[in-house]
Parts: structure tokens; sequence; C-alpha cells
């Protein structure tokens, strides 16, 4: 099983500093723009695919000329780029897929990207959204670990089912035992781990796990 990074079409301004996965990840695919992205920081993408309609034919032709496999579909079609990049990243039986370049810009992309993570983990495949500010990851019930990272300090719980039941933090600043949340309230935004690491167990519903750091925040 290997692990995927997939880039999109976001911001620029908002991608993390990519080098820091190359260790992490083993197959690169670039969603319409995001392979101009991966090319133009040097890395060698495995798979450029979408309609590539937010670029120039000269941007093209660079792509064409540095990806191994070049994909173009047509403008009006049923799915969104990202959605067919990762349409061929579930092809390589992935462990993990990590997705840059997929926050920021229109809101709806940006909505229904985070909407995706709910296909992959339901594949049983971990999906991360990572951002310059941000790293996101969708959960089932059950007992699951969160590390310490000094990219992304804080820690927030944000219910992505209606609800939430019996959620418990342990090792965090804010503990938690048992407690039910839904849609609506504030209770598990901002926490912080008391250790380099922490655990969170709850019954039923569906969590969104977000690590974030202040756009002011500096290491």
């Amino acid at each position: 099983m290997v692990n995927i990074g997939v880039v999109g079409n976001g911001p620029e301004q908002l991608l993390p500093n990519i080098d820091l996965y190359l260790n992490k990840v083993d197959v690169w695919i670039g969603a319409d723009r995001g392979a101009l992205t991966l090319v133009e920081n040097g890395i060698n993408a495995d798979y450029a695919i979408g309609d590539f309609d937010s670029i120039n034919e000269q941007e093209k032709q660079q792509i064409k000329k540095a990806v191994a496999d070049f994909c173009l579909y047509p403008v009006e079609k049923d799915k969104t780029d990202l959605e067919l990049a990762i349409d061929q990243a579930m092809n390589l039986k992935p462990k993990n897929i990590y997705l840059f370049g997929v926050t920021g810009g229109r809101i709806d992309h940006e909505l229904i990207n985070i909407q995706l993570l709910y296909f992959l983990v339901n594949k049983g495949v971990r999906g991360i959204i990572v951002d310059k500010f941000n790293e996101l990851e969708l959960t089932f019930p059950g007992e699951h670990t969160v590390v310490q990272s000094e990219m992304y300090p804080n820690v927030s719980f944000v219910p992505f089912s209606s609800s939430v039941e019996g959620l418990t933090l342990t090792d965090f600043y804010y503990p938690l035992e048992n407690k039910n949340i839904s849609w609506g309230s504030t209770r598990c935004i901002s926490n912080k781990l008391l250790a380099k690491s922490g655990t969170f167990y709850y019954e039923a519903g569906i969590l969104l796990v977000i690590k974030s750091r202040d756009a002011g925040f500096s290491l």
C-alpha cells in the first residue's frame, strides 16, 4: 500500500511547504493546475489529471514533458478534477492520501473537497487535507490518537454528523468525559495537547479533527 500526494487547484499562497512531505509520499498526482504547481516546485509528478482549463497551452506542454502520465478530460463532466485525481489514487490501493491545494478560493469547492474525506474513510483510506494553516482528517467512532505537531498546535473537534455521542478527550488541556456535541456547538474548538500525543474516543457520529495554527504563528 502506498502513500499518495494529490495537489489541487487551490491558491498557491495557502500551500504548506510540500518539501516536508517528500519523504511521506510515494506517488504524486496533480489535479488540473496542481500538476503545474508540482512541476514548478521540482517534484516529479506521476500523474496529471483534469481538463486543464485553468492553464494556457504553453503551461500544458510544460506539464506533458515533465509528467509520466497525462490524462486529459473534457471541461463538461460529472466529476471535478480533484475527484478524478482521487479516483486514480484509489486505483493504486493507497494507505494514506494527502490532499494539498484543496482549500481557499471558491467556498463551494472547499466544502465539497472536505466532504471527499468521507468517501475516503468509507473506503478504509486515511485522507488528510493539509494547507498552510490547517490539517484536517475525518474519523469514525472508536479510539483515535492525536500526535502533537509544532506546525499545527491547536486541535479542534467539529461534528461532521448532526451529533457526536460519548466524546472523551484524554491528555488535552480541556479534557472531556463522555459528552455529546452537535452542530452549532463551539465547545470543542481550540484545544491543545498536554503531552506528545493524546487520545479521543466517541461512540456514534462522524467527527472532523482539525489541527491548526494562527496566521501570525511562527516556530
